[in-house]
């Protein structure tokens, strides 16, 4: 009964977590093209760097409220889709909720049809300490090349 309960409060802290984050990104953008970038393909769209961001979920809040952003390290397309490799910019460097940033960013972005794999650029590492290296080496959920 104990793990009912908890995964019940689990589920509706994520469901107003997720509400939340929605209002304050819908503060902050233009929700027309928020949506254009969004149903725009990545193969010819002229803002990737917005269309990604247009992507993401809850983990765009953060990184709108906290000064931060992405950006593109390079690009790859094959048959399985494009593959990006990611740095962060801003405020998001060597944040200490960076692992939880980075795997949002992978998640939500692997979730678009089009995109078949988001890695992150290791010059990002060199923005850590000795431990936030390790961290996010070892609870990060995401690959560095």
């Amino acid at each position: 009964m104990d793990d009912d309960l908890l995964e019940q409060y689990r589920i509706e802290a994520a469901a107003a977590m997720e509400k939340e984050s929605m209002k304050r990104i819908a503060e902050t953008v233009d929700v027309e093209k928020e949506a254009k970038l969004k149903s725009s393909s990545l193969h010819d769209v002229e803002d990737l760097v917005g269309a990604l961001l247009a992507r993401l979920g809850p983990v765009r809040a953060a990184l709108d409220g906290h000064g931060g952003g992405i950006s593109v390290e390079s690009q790859e397309r094959d048959d399985n889709g494009l593959s990006y490799v990611l740095d962060l910019t801003g405020a998001c460097l060597s944040c200490g909720a960076a692992p939880g940033t980075l795997e949002g960013i992978k998640k939500d972005l692997e979730e678009d049809d089009e995109i078949a794999s988001v890695k992150f650029s290791s010059k990002l590492l060199d923005t850590f300490d000795e431990l936030g290296r390790e961290f996010i080496l070892a609870h990060g959920n995401v690959e560095f090349v």
